[in-house]
């Protein structure tokens, strides 16, 4: 669970990272659109570790499946918006951005409130 935590908040920070080079590039710095494609590789690989350790959770720790199956999915995700930026397709781009932030968000909030052993509660809630 923990490497699920790790990895759910790389992911979280790697997709604020960027948006931020994004925005950046749009300001008119230029060099910062070769950044945005370079990092873009990274949070698909982060993503596919992120699958990967979900799996594991749901296997190892009975945990629910639709974690493991949101992190496949933000795989695909991902992928299809290196595709649409590859393409200079900002309209499809630019919301899909706003999607993949908000699975990586549910992800990482999932793995912080749930707790092993079957029950969920939000965090700072007394058992």
């Amino acid at each position: 669970m923990r490497v699920l935590r790790v990895v759910a908040v790389a992911v979280l920070l790697d997709t604020l990272v960027q948006a931020a080079l994004a925005g950046l590039f749009v300001t008119g710095d230029l060099d910062l659109l070769t950044w945005h494609a370079a990092n873009a590789s990274v949070l698909s690989a982060l993503t596919v570790v992120e699958t990967v350790a979900a799996l594991v959770v749901w296997r190892r720790l009975a945990a629910p499946g639709w974690p493991a199956a949101a992190s496949a999915v933000l795989v695909a995700l991902v992928s299809v918006q290196q595709g649409l930026g590859e393409a200079r397709v900002l309209a499809g781009h630019i919301p899909l951005g706003m999607g993949v932030f908000g699975c990586a968000t549910v992800l990482a909030c999932w793995a912080f409130t749930h707790r092993v052993g079957g029950t969920t509660r939000p965090a700072g809630v007394a058992e």
